[in-house]
């Protein structure tokens, strides 16, 4: 009797000491979850976060992007925008395009500059946007090209239809050919609001320093070419850290051949502009 009652106490025991390590396992699971829910989203689903200053941003971002070229410095960004949001930019700026200017050098007119630059346009600010869609489009840029937003100039959404183009050209001024300038175009960010089904690629003609020599027309789409794809996005550097031009920077719009091309332009300066 005495064997039989220690026996039945023991297995008693081994009962509640696997009762107990259960309990342990069931409670350190679901702590260790809630621990790791907590971080990751006080990571923003990223790497750990760290202290930042009083015009930082308190977590990570993931931004995914391919470096085209380093002459020029050129970065693509897929999927910089969604579907809706290169709508609504659309949307907006269609009942006010009209035909783009050029800005013009000493001996140019709007007569003898006809054919460079075809395509419709309007500009637009973020404050013009009810939907809040530019103003956040426009942080996203600063983000990437760690340019202040208020460096940077109005949108320009742009429409090219079948053989509108821009001829190759250099987004920034030079003084000995525009004049004195109180600021210059740096960089600049194009963002994809259509997918265009043959032409209207970009083209770098200079990239890498290819076809500097061989009597370039500025015509031609030769060089470097990114097909548009709605959503997607450019950004590329017209001047060096220096402050001086870029040769390679020189870029234009191919003709579209099939369908349409959307895009919207954001050109950032070395000062303030608003």
């Amino acid at each position: 009797m005495g064997f039989r009652r220690l026996r039945k106490e023991s297995m008693v025991e081994r009962r509640l000491l696997l009762w107990c390590c259960f309990l342990c396992f069931v409670s350190g699971f679901f702590t260790s979850r809630l621990f790791l829910q907590e971080g990751s989203s006080s990571a923003g689903d990223g790497p750990p976060t760290v202290l930042h200053g009083r015009t930082g941003e308190s977590k990570t971002a993931s931004i995914p992007y391919q470096v085209l070229s380093w002459k020029p410095r050129a970065v693509y960004f897929p999927g910089f925008a969604t579907k809706e949001q290169c709508e609504i930019i659309t949307e907006t700026a269609r009942a006010r395009l009209e035909p783009s200017k050029l800005m013009l050098r000493e001996g140019e007119t709007p007569e003898n500059t006809k054919g460079i630059r075809t395509s419709t346009g309007t500009f637009l600010r973020a404050s013009e946007d009810s939907t809040g869609t530019l103003e956040e489009i426009e942080q996203k840029i600063a983000r990437v090209s760690l340019i202040p937003r208020e460096n940077g100039e109005p949108f320009n959404v742009l429409r090219y239809e079948i053989g509108q183009r821009y001829a190759s050209h250099y987004d920034a001024f030079d003084p000995a050919e525009y004049g004195p300038q109180t600021s210059s175009r740096v960089a600049t960010f194009l963002l994809y609001l259509s997918d265009v089904e043959e032409g209207g690629e970009t083209v770098f003609p200079f990239e890498n320093g290819s076809n500097m020599d061989i009597g370039y027309d500025y015509e031609e789409c030769i060089g470097l070419k990114i097909k548009p794809n709605r959503g997607d996005g450019i950004l590329f550097f017209s001047m060096f850290l220096n402050q001086t031009i870029d040769p390679t920077s020189l870029h234009g719009s191919c003709p579209v051949k099939k369908g349409e091309k959307w895009v919207v332009t954001k050109w950032m300066r070395d000062q303030r502009q608003v």
